[in-house]
């Protein structure tokens, strides 16, 4: 295995798991989502601003070692940011 193949594995595996990370956000995003009717929970939003605080690192850091493009890291967070935006615009309109 040459030293470029081995450099592409490896950044595809860092773009694999981001996205199986930012997956796992998405589906809390969604669990959120379909409760907005039985209960709004401070706590679930604290989650939700951690766990996306953390992952922003994960891809500010994969980026900055040349595992993944910047565009590629800027997609994969505007998609959640966009999606955690209409929880929060769900929410609001809630109250």
């Amino acid at each position: 295995m040459t030293s470029s193949e081995l450099q592409e594995q490896l950044n595809l595996k860092a773009l694999n798991l981001l996205k199986e990370d930012a997956d796992k956000i998405e589906k809390l995003i969604e669990v959120q989502m379909e409760n907005l009717a039985t209960r709004y929970c401070p706590l679930y939003e604290e989650v939700l601003d951690t766990q996306m605080y953390g992952f922003s690192r994960q891809v500010d850091y994969a980026v900055r070692i040349g595992l993944i493009e910047e565009l590629v890291g800027k997609q994969i967070l505007s998609r959640l940011e966009r999606n955690l935006a209409s929880l929060y615009e769900a929410m609001n309109n809630r109250e």
